[in-house]
This record gives C-alpha cells, sequence and structure tokens, in this order.
C-alpha cells in the first residue's frame, strides 16, 4: 500500500507546541512585577500537581517554564528621581490636546486597559527618561508629547 494512503495515528498530524516566546532584551520588572511572576510560578505548580489529564498538564508545564525563566531573569528596577518618567513611573502627559496618564511596568505587568504600558511598548520607549515639562517626539511628530507630571507610582514600586 502506498504511503499516502497509510494513516500511523493521528498524533503524527497534530500541530507542534512551541514554547512561550521570550520576549528579547533585557527583563527589566517593578518590585510588584516581581512578585507577580512569583506568584504566577506557584500558582501554575499548584496546579500542574493537581491536574491529572496530560495534554492540559503539559500546556501548564510549558506555561511554568515561561515564568521560571522570567522569575528568574527578572531585574528588580528602583524608582527613578521625582521628575523623570521611567520604570514604575506614573506619567501625566498631553497627546493631541488631551491629558492622560499611564505607568511603565515590565513586559509581564503590562495591562493597557488599566494605564499600564510596557517600558518596551512605542509609547513606554518615547517616555522613557523625559522629565516633567519636556516635549517628546512620538510618531513622526518631534513634540507629539507633552510631559505634564512624572513620579513613582508608589502601588506599582511597593
Amino acid at each position: 500500500m502506498s504511503v499516502a494512503f497509510r494513516r500511523e495515528s493521528d498524533d503524527e498530524h497534530k500541530e507542534p507546541e512551541f514554547e512561550w516566546p521570550i520576549p528579547v532584551g533585557p527583563n527589566l520588572v517593578t518590585p510588584r512585577g516581581f512578585r507577580l511572576l512569583g506568584e504566577e510560578v506557584v500558582r501554575l505548580e499548584a496546579a500542574i500537581a493537581a491536574e491529572t489529564d496530560q495534554e492540559a498538564r503539559g500546556k501548564l508545564q510549558r506555561r511554568l517554564r515561561y515564568f521560571h525563566t522570567r522569575h528568574a531573569t527578572a531585574e528588580v528596577q528602583a524608582p527613578t528621581r521625582d521628575h523623570v518618567a521611567g520604570i514604575g513611573s506614573r506619567i501625566r502627559y498631553a497627546l493631541n490636546g488631551a491629558e492622560r496618564a499611564v505607568t511603565i511596568v515590565g513586559h509581564d505587568e503590562a495591562d493597557p486597559a488599566a494605564g499600564h504600558i510596557a517600558f518596551s511598548a512605542p509609547l513606554g520607549r518615547a517616555l522613557m527618561g523625559a522629565e516633567t515639562g519636556d516635549m517628546v517626539a512620538f510618531q513622526g511628530r518631534e513634540d507629539a508629547i507633552e510631559i505634564l507630571a512624572a513620579a513613582a507610582d508608589p502601588e506599582i514600586m511597593a
């Protein structure tokens, strides 16, 4: 019989399952981010111990490898000085006439809906190192963002 008509098993036709991709660059985190990474490792270890289904257990183990790596390579950042935007800073800024506020955090703790943006995001990169009163280039405009205030976010840096 031709190989084309023979089917060994369903497993050989499944899509391969890859590891979670580790973001390129340094793993800069806030103290809160470091704590959240550790909590996720503990939660996943407990879930793996309780899981009986082999496929679900494999998915949890892949996730655990990612968070173990992120926790082990985390570089906790000290608060920046007042009026300077950095990781853990709450920044008020004006963009296109609208006043907004964000907190710059590490990659794994970013949640744009809650106002937490990653330092590696385009807006985060533009704001990093800016001081109160600075005009910052963004999206091809030299004076797109005006920094109104920057200070350490006590919730994130605790």
